[in-house]
C-alpha cells in the first residue's frame, strides 16, 4: 500500500503542467476540462503566467487542483492499480477526494474557485496575517496564542506550526515566540488569516455552495484535515470541508495515522515538494517521491 498526497496552496509556479500535458493526453484533458468549467483558460495562466495573477487565491486554488489531478491522471496512465490512503494539505484535500472518486473533478475545480473567492473576500473584510513558528512544540505555541490572541492554523510537522490572526496579534506572537525560544518566527506571504475564525464567513458561503454538490463515500480512505481521521460518509466530507476553511489543519496527525497503518512509501502529486519536506520532519525513514513533470513518472 502507498500514501497518496496532494499539494496545497503556495506551491504554484509559472510553467506548471506544461511538460506533463505535452507528454500525456490524459493530463491535457484535465486542463481542458478545467478551462471549460471555469470559463477562462486556467491552462494559459498555469503555463504562461503572469505569476501575480496565478498567485491570486481565486486563481491559485483551481490551478493547483487542476495541476494535481493532471499529475494523478498521468500516473494512472502508467499505474492503473491504486491501493492506499489519500490526503491533501488544506486545498489539496479536494484533489484527494477527486482521486478517491468521492467528488467529480468538475465539481471540485468549481468549488475551489468559489472557495478562493470567498476566502479573499473575508481577507479583505477582516484583514489578518499568518506566522510560521519553527522550533516550539504545540503546547508552547498554544500558550503564546492564549496571550496574544492568535489561533493555531496548521500543525504541519514537529516544530513547525502556523498561527493566524490580526496583524497586531501576529506581531505580538512573533516577538513572544522568539522570546520563548523559537528558532524562527516568519510572517507568511499570504493575503489573510486563513484557517482561523477570520474565515468564518467563507465557511458559511462555502456551505451554501456544497448543498447542491454530490459527494459520495470515497473508494479509498481519505484522511480529513479537520479530524486527522478517515472520512466515513459524503455528508461528513461536506461538513469537514466547511469547517476546514476556518479550523486548524491537522497534517502531522494525518500523516502519523497513515504511517501507523504500516505505510512507508508515499507519492506527492502536484507542484513543489512541500509535503516531502514535512514528511522528512515527521518520519525521516518514510520515502516520498514527487510527480509534477513527465520525467518523474519514470522514477516510479
Amino acid at each position: 500500500m502507498v500514501g497518496y498526497l496532494f499539494a496545497g496552496q503556495g506551491s504554484q509556479y509559472v510553467g506548471m503542467g506544461k511538460d506533463l500535458c505535452e507528454a500525456f493526453p490524459a493530463a491535457k484533458a484535465v486542463f481542458e476540462k478545467a478551462d471549460q468549467v471555469l470559463g477562462f483558460s486556467i491552462s494559459d495562466l498555469c503555463f504562461n503566467g503572469p505569476l501575480e495573477e496565478l498567485t491570486k487565491t481565486n486563481n491559485c486554488q483551481p490551478a493547483i487542483v487542476t495541476m494535481s489531478i493532471a499529475c494523478w491522471q498521468a500516473y494512472l496512465n502508467k499505474h492503473p492499480q491504486v491501493d492506499g490512503y489519500m490526503a491533501g494539505l488544506s486545498l489539496g484535500e479536494y484533489s484527494a477526494l477527486v482521486a478517491a472518486q468521492a467528488i467529480s473533478f468538475e465539481d471540485a475545480v468549481y468549488l475551489v474557485r468559489q472557495r478562493g473567492k470567498f476566502m479573499e473576500e473575508e481577507a479583505q473584510a477582516h484583514p489578518g496575517k499568518m506566522l510560521s513558528v519553527i522550533g516550539l512544540d504545540l503546547a508552547r505555541v498554544k500558550e503564546i496564542c492564549a496571550e496574544t490572541g492568535g489561533e493555531v492554523a496548521n500543525i504541519n510537522c514537529p516544530g513547525q506550526i502556523v498561527v493566524s490572526g490580526s496583524a497586531e496579534a501576529m506581531v505580538k506572537t512573533q516577538v513572544l515566540a522568539k522570546e520563548k525560544g523559537a528558532k524562527l518566527a516568519v510572517m507568511l506571504e499570504v493575503s489573510g488569516a486563513f484557517h482561523s475564525s477570520f474565515m468564518k464567513g467563507a465557511s458559511e458561503k462555502l456551505a451554501r455552495e456544497l448543498e447542491s454538490i454530490n459527494i459520495t463515500l470515497p473508494k479509498f480512505p481519505v484522511i480529513s484535515n479537520v479530524t486527522g481521521k478517515p472520512v466515513l460518509s459524503g455528508q461528513e466530507i461536506k461538513q469537514n470541508l466547511i469547517q476546514q476553511v476556518a479550523e486548524s489543519v491537522l497534517w502531522e496527525d494525518s500523516m502519523r495515522l497513515i504511517l501507523a497503518k504500516g505505510i512507508t512509501s508515499f507519492i506527492e502529486f502536484g507542484p513543489g515538494k512541500v509535503l516531502k519536506g514535512l514528511m522528512r520532519r515527521i518520519d525521516s525513514s518514510a520515502q516520498v517521491v514527487n510527480i509534477e513533470k513527465s520525467a518523474d513518472l519514470s522514477n516510479i
